[in-house]
């Protein structure tokens, strides 16, 4: 079962930020999503791809990541490695909020994809003056995992293999970023379509979140600044 965030604060939480200009952390960031591939498709070096992992599974350490949204929203991340196995959460929040919304989450219910294209590329760009991962191609490739849609467009085969170049892989990505736009393993990619009425995008995907429109318990107040959150400019 997904972790609530107020239970990470008995846990040993560690800032991840730091890791993403480690060698090796794509590859081991995005292992479920380009399983049987080489870390050399991501210009990294096995053995660095293997000591990452080795970090991002540490029970004494788990790391956590923050990408700052418009509105005051957030999308935080969390590794949560037990005894025996290694899960992550995705959490949409909001200071305002008394409960956080679950985004994706790989354990054994598994949770997703909480996130279709049109989404994703609204959130790349970085308010100003924001703190936490402000840089565009880290944002894409880092909330891949929360993807899963069965319509995204070539645009997007682009932007991602752009990501990837820009982060060390080889100039020939786009077999490489195909593949990691195909959507995680637990949930694949999905159909998603826009509910007019609600403002909201709506999945298909049996083990989605987003059955339901996003944010349809908040005030309105608070579900309009999420919607202009989500909304390409």
């Amino acid at each position: 079962m997904v972790m609530a965030r107020h239970w990470y604060s008995s846990s040993p939480v560690v800032d991840g930020h730091p890791l993403l200009d480690e060698p090796g952390f794509w590859p081991a960031h995005l292992a479920a999503l380009s399983e049987g591939l080489s870390p050399e498709a991501f210009g990294s070096d096995a053995a660095d791809a293997d000591a990452m992992l080795d970090k991002l599974h540490d029970p004494s350490a788990w790391p956590v990541f923050t990408v700052p949204l418009t509105g005051g929203f957030s999308i935080v991340e969390h590794y949560n490695s037990g005894e025996e196995f290694t899960t992550t959460d995705y959490f949409l929040t909001h200071p305002d909020w008394n409960q956080d919304l679950v985004l994706a989450c790989d354990d054994q219910d598994r949770v997703g994809p909480g996130l279709c294209w049109p989404e994703l590329a609204a959130l790349l760009r970085a308010p100003a003056d924001a703190v936490g991962i402000t840089d565009p191609h880290a944002r894409l490739l880092l909330l891949l995992p929360v993807l899963g849609d069965t319509a995204v467009p070539e645009e997007a085969v682009a932007a991602v293999a752009r990501a990837l170049v820009t982060q060390g892989a080889p100039e020939a990505s786009e077999p490489l970023a195909k593949r990691l736009l195909q959507g995680h393993p637990m949930w694949g990619a999905q159909d998603w379509w826009f509910d007019t009425d609600e403002r909201s995008w709506i999945c298909d995907g049996e083990h989605s979140p987003r059955k339901t429109p996003l944010g349809d318990h908040l005030p309105e107040q608070q579900r309009a600044a999420l919607e202009e959150c989500l909304t390409p400019g």
